[in-house]
């Protein structure tokens, strides 16, 4: 793990909501990341629009972080090419908080776990959160398969190249 220096011009909703989730998941008792837009804001990436802040934890911490943050947990049909065990959103955050437990993604008839093999310490002012390594976060996006998520790879390639 590794700790990096942040960008400082990261939207105000964005930083505001950033540090709501570090300061609502300091009790948390397992590992969580930031991943989507909002990590890829946290790399430097800052021609892209973040509507929300995603989160992926342990079932047990995702329903303790939607407590903390005031959000709910919604039942998750398992349709589509999400589902996960527990999901809920926060939306009275400076920005939509979406967080995801166990979430896996369809593969064709299957279904396939999504998680991270890495995990690096940044920070907002002082708050502390975690977002997986860039290469994971391009694996991530290319097991997605989207459109949009592989024009997230190639925008992610270049911080790397």
């Amino acid at each position: 793990m590794s700790t990096d220096d942040l960008p400082h011009d990261l939207p105000r909703d964005l930083e505001d909501g950033l540090i709501a989730v570090g300061e609502a998941a300091r009790d948390l008792r397992e590992p969580w990341w930031i991943f989507g837009g909002a990590a890829m804001a946290l790399y430097g990436l800052t021609d892209l629009h973040v509507p929300d802040i995603d989160v992926l934890c342990a079932p047990r911490d995702a329903r303790t972080l939607l407590a903390e943050l005031g959000g709910e947990v919604i039942a998750d049909p398992g349709e589509g090419l999400f589902r996960s065990a527990v999901f809920g959103r926060a939306p009275d955050q400076p920005i939509l908080v979406e967080v995801m437990a166990d979430l896996e993604t369809r593969d064709g008839a299957d279904w396939t776990q999504v998680a991270f093999g890495s995990r690096r310490l940044v920070f907002v002012e002082d708050t502390p959160l975690f977002v997986p390594d860039i290469r994971d976060h391009i694996a991530l996006y290319r097991l997605f398969g989207r459109p949009k998520d592989l024009a997230r790879v190639e925008q992610l390639e270049r911080l790397i190249a």
